[in-house]
């Protein structure tokens, strides 16, 4: 949806290439030189996050931010700061949980 919005290119990191398709980590097309922003729904320890950062940077990828909509408080932010990266999220989980009935 973003990508539709603002008319910027989307590319799609997969856990580890599927045997069909274009059998990359990354789908969309060449990242190599491009600063690209990792976007997550719900972040809880961050993993996923610096393993996707790997794998954009080995494919040459400038990434040094990440957004997410929920930061589950896990220690994302920490973990992602320990690989360069910044994680900025729209909501945490104690912001959330002000809204229970």
């Amino acid at each position: 949806m973003l990508s539709s919005v603002t008319g910027l290119p989307a590319y799609f990191v997969r856990k580890e290439p599927k045997r069909y398709g274009t059998e990359k980590v990354c789908e969309g097309g060449d990242v190599e030189g491009r600063r690209l922003v990792i976007i997550e729904d719900v972040v809880t320890t961050g993993g996923q996050i610096v393993l996707s950062v790997q794998d954009l940077r080995a494919e040459g990828a400038i990434v040094d931010h990440a957004l997410c909509v929920i930061d589950r408080e896990g220690g994302g932010p920490d973990v992602a700061a320990a690989e360069g990266i910044e994680l900025r999220s729209l909501f945490t989980m104690r912001d959330l949980e002000q809204f229970r009935a």
